[in-house]
């Protein structure tokens, strides 16, 4: 074990672990209550796009448009997790959706989702973490 397991990233790094996952999660927030899903993504140039059918993610996001993101990985001795926050808008022009239609960024499930939601990222934490055993709690 080492002195430090939980080492905070940078930006930089951040937006590298972000660019590399597939599967992360949004977080949304209406009226004071939490919703969280698991959404396939692609992250680049200051955004994280998403795609989702109708429904509560859709819903909820356009009466509260503060949301926050999160993705991470692990292996047997160790882990990461970033964090996103931004404000989230629904492509409508057809420029926007064109674009977004050239991501790699489809459906992992055979639903039809003609929505495409960007997130404009606005603050992003990341740490990694190594694995191990739990400390004494009291030492004597």
């Amino acid at each position: 074990m080492t002195e430090a397991p939980v080492q905070v990233l940078g930006p930089h790094e951040a937006w590298e672990l972000l660019g590399s996952a597939e599967l992360g999660r949004i977080a949304l927030s209406v009226n004071g209550s939490p919703d969280i899903f698991p959404v396939n993504y692609h992250a680049a140039d200051g955004k994280i796009t998403l795609r989702t059918g109708e429904g509560t993610k859709l819903s909820e996001l356009v009466v509260n448009n503060r949301v926050a993101f999160e993705t991470d990985a692990h292996t047997d001795t160790g882990g990461w997790s970033v964090v996103a926050k931004g404000t989230a808008r629904v492509l409508t022009s057809f420029g926007d959706i064109e674009a977004a239609d050239k991501l790699p960024l489809r459906p992992w499930i055979a639903t039809v989702k003609y929505n495409y939601v960007e997130i404009a990222v606005e603050e992003i934490t990341a740490r990694r973490f190594e694995f191990g055993p739990e400390p004494e709690r009291y030492p004597v």
